[in-house]
């Protein structure tokens, strides 16, 4: 399904706190907190031009996001930036004096960290980032995973040193019991998604994600023209879609259409644009999409996305397959790319689009076009991934 933007605040600008976190600078900073934890390399951007060929577009690149910082998604830039962003602000009140991005493991920040506590909920890999951020400062974390959570998911994220609480119901279910616990007990709670009096955390966990934009913008060889981007709560999408607007804007060219795209069984994002306000939608069956699974917009991305975002659409379960085996065995000389059931959401909804003729209409898909994706996860649950491609991500990547 395809709904384009009609909400009235379409095309205006962005609100001066959304312009503050991705303005060039607080890119720039992001970046620099990325270079400084060890691991740091920026991932590869992959072009297809077999698939582009094939369905009749001038180019397609994908951002792949499956080896970033060995925790296999974009989400190891979002989650860890803030926990060391928060970690750092309390050191630099409690020394009285201001502690530099080159101090992350020092003995005087590390003696702060220790009694910090972070907690988020999530799908699996927000709550890996969160860990592993924690664990670098020296601070505990407590993850609170709800029931569709794989046990290799819910393992990736106690590796970390994490204590894993266990929520039932679905994601937004563990939202809100990590929400509660967190207020009740003096946490922090750094969560990806935000709501009402709730924003800057959220926000710095999508400035964190900038880093990969920035990586991608500095080695496309020319701007997209259309960007298909997943959205679980919207974090990736609006940090995308904000960036891009600013940083091709600034450089004087014209700005990507923004297609977002939902699961079919959890399209909230969708739905919301179709009422013209955001809303929480009922929970349906699980969808495969298991890190798109969310049923309430984070309140900063609905903000930006309904000012950028030209399109929402949907995919279902079968397309979200396709892509994943389309990655998996790419056509020709292609190269091939590891993505996981969520990763690879913003191909299969350009596939879907590609082969419709009123979609491409609606869209303005043509032989010029040019597509850009992120593979926003490599197989964060490798014998899932083999069930579903029939070969195991080593074998891929040959």
């Amino acid at each position: 399904m395809l709904l384009l933007n009609t909400h009235p605040d379409r095309n205006k600008p962005f609100e001066e706190l959304d312009r503050e976190v991705f303005a060039p600078s607080a890119v720039n900073e992001a970046l620099q907190y990325a270079r400084a934890r060890p691991g740091y390399a920026p991932t590869r951007l992959v072009e297809l031009p077999e698939l582009a060929r094939k369905h009749c577009v001038a180019a397609v690149h994908v951002k792949d996001e499956s080896t970033r910082f060995g925790l296999g998604s974009f989400k190891a830039l979002g989650g860890a930036y803030a926990v060391i962003r928060l970690a750092l602000e309390q050191a630099s009140d409690a020394l009285g004096r201001m502690v530099a991005i080159g101090e992350l493991q020092s003995e005087a920040v590390r003696a702060v960290a220790v009694r910090m506590v972070v907690a988020c909920a999530t799908d699996g890999n927000h709550g890996k980032s969160v860990a592993q951020g924690a664990a670098l400062m020296g601070a505990r974390s407590v993850i609170f995973v709800h029931a569709g959570v794989s046990q290799a998911r819910i393992e990736a994220i106690a590796q970390f040193g994490a204590e894993i609480v266990r929520v039932d119901g679905n994601y937004d279910d563990s939202v809100a019991e990590a929400t509660r616990t967190a207020q009740e007990k003096g946490w922090t709670i750094v969560s990806d998604t935000s709501w009402p009096g709730y924003e800057r955390i959220p926000s710095l966990v999508m400035q964190g994600y900038t880093t990969l934009l920035l990586e991608a913008v500095q080695e496309l060889p020319q701007a997209p023209t259309h960007v298909f981007i997943q959205a679980g709560v919207g974090g990736i999408a609006a940090a995308t879609a904000a960036f891009m607007s600013l940083a091709y804007a600034a450089a004087g060219t014209v700005a990507p259409r923004f297609i977002v795209v939902d699961p079919k069984r959890a399209a909230c994002l969708l739905e919301s644009a179709r009422q013209g306000e955001r809303v929480r939608i009922e929970g349906q069956e699980p969808t495969i999409m298991a890190m798109l699974e969310c049923y309430e917009p984070s309140l900063v991305a609905w903000r930006i996305l309904t000012r950028a975002a030209h399109a929402f659409m949907t995919v279902d379960e079968q397309d979200a397959v396709h892509a994943m085996r389309t990655l998996a065995a790419p056509i020709g000389a292609d190269r091939p790319i590891v993505a996981g059931e969520s990763g690879g959401v913003g191909l299969a909804a350009f596939l879907v689009a590609a082969q419709d003729a009123d979609m491409r209409r609606s869209l303005g898909i043509d032989d010029a076009s040019r597509i850009f994706v992120i593979n926003t996860e490599g197989a964060t649950d490798p014998e899932q991934y083999q069930r579903i491609v029939g070969r195991s991500p080593e074998a891929v990547l040959g």
